[in-house]
């Protein structure tokens, strides 16, 4: 059987996601026009050289409707033959479109496809979509609609997870970015953000705090107790072990909201030989999942589970892991439910130090996995990430 592998992984830095943020002014098709443009550039690729560009984008309106993936590849001059499809499975797209990708080439053995994924959220605000799923009172008590942070509170009373442990994890998260974008360990993925004229507008992540305290994110106010009234009930009923609702998420543990791109370059075997280049590692199995979707956030927990039962592995297995923190319950929550080393999940920080490109982060959490296999000469990892009504995916790589 033809297998997919991972030829190169990139993203952009990632932007406050507001305005007068570095990369408020530039478009989503700009922002991808960059990654396109250095994935040719330091793979010596034609412009006709990939088949299909596969990206996740969440919120697919104004700048990000009309196909972004498409429209992207002609603004950044791809040949017209390039072919371009934008997916939504909520804040696993970019993951889902790597998944995509690779089984696009099982099924074809001449297949190259760029995948990853594009967020605007200065410019495309979250939600503005304004799909009935979060804004039709009917069909939100009928498909059982969460908001994300009130989703993890809950995780939290369930697993007893305190406030006290979000913010100490938030602030490992802080320290762990800032310790891996000061020697250097995203360079090789990281591709700075330049205007046609030169100018450069962004170089680095935006919004490490590196100075955050565990004593600053205890004066913050928690920020979804206002949503609860319309939920406590429902979950006492779903979830009779539930004492109390304690909301303990708050601005300082929760995933900031950035502008960003992401792209990974996925062939067979015999693609990269025609094209000359060399792979870096090989998807070894890919899996969707869901969890309640009242928990909101534990499908990529699920997903990882799957995907290691799938792969006829352990947890114990991965030599490293990359769990989006998509707030810090559900960080916590994961290697415990995989009965795997903390140590060993998301080193190099994640979403609350970072931010969370929605559409852009799971393809972004491949080449940071890749990156750090490679720094530290190991095998195999896995990439795991959770999305809204309790969707998750899941993909294990291995370096060749």
């Amino acid at each position: 059987m033809t297998e997919a592998y991972i030829y190169d992984a990139m993203r952009t830095p990632r932007g406050k996601g507001r305005s007068g943020g570095a990369l408020s002014e530039t478009t989503p098709a700009g922002l991808l026009a960059t990654l396109f443009d250095a994935a040719i550039e330091r793979n010596g690729l034609a412009r006709d050289a990939v088949d299909d560009v596969i990206l996740g984008c969440v919120t697919q309106v104004g700048d990000q409707g009309g196909n972004i993936a498409k429209v992207a590849a002609l603004y950044a001059g791809l040949d017209s033959r390039v072919s371009g499809i934008t997916i939504n499975r909520f804040c696993s797209s970019g993951l889902d479109a790597c998944n995509f990708a690779a089984m696009k080439v099982i099924s074809d053995s001449d297949d190259l496809v760029f995948a990853g994924g594009i967020e605007s959220m200065s410019r495309v605000a979250m939600l503005s979509d304004k799909a009935s799923f979060y804004n039709d009172p009917a069909m939100m008590q009928a498909a059982r609609f969460v908001p994300m942070g009130l989703a993890a509170d809950l995780i939290a009373s369930l697993d007893d997870i305190s406030r006290e442990q979000c913010d100490a994890y938030a602030v490992q998260s802080q320290q762990r970015a800032a310790n891996a974008r000061d020697n250097g360990y995203f360079d090789k993925s990281l591709i700075p953000v330049i205007t046609p004229d030169g100018t450069t507008l962004l170089e680095q992540d935006e919004i490490i705090r590196p100075e955050v305290t565990t004593e600053l994110l205890g004066s913050f106010d928690v920020s979804f107790a206002d949503f609860a009234v319309h939920y406590e009930k429902p979950f006492k009923q779903a979830f009779p072990e539930l004492d109390e609702l304690r909301f303990v998420h708050h601005r300082g543990n929760s995933p900031g909201m950035v502008d960003g791109a992401s792209l990974v370059l996925v062939g067979s075997q015999e693609a990269g030989r025609k094209a000359n280049i060399q792979p870096r590692a090989r998807i070894r199995t890919m899996k969707n999942a869901c969890g309640n979707e009242l928990l909101g956030l534990t499908g990529g927990i699920e997903a990882a589970k799957a995907a290691l039962s799938s792969a006829g592995m352990q947890a114990s297995d991965m030599d490293l892991f990359e769990f989006n923190e998509a707030f810090a319950s559900t960080s916590i929550k994961f290697p415990r439910d995989l009965d795997v080393d903390p140590e060993l999940v998301n080193v190099n920080g994640g979403a609350i130090a970072l931010g969370h490109a929605m559409g852009a982060t799971g393809a972004s959490l491949v080449g940071t996995l890749l990156d750090e296999l490679e720094r530290r000469d190991l095998e195999k990892g896995l990439v795991a990430i959770s999305g809204a009504a309790g969707i998750g995916t899941a993909t294990i790589i291995e370096r060749v």
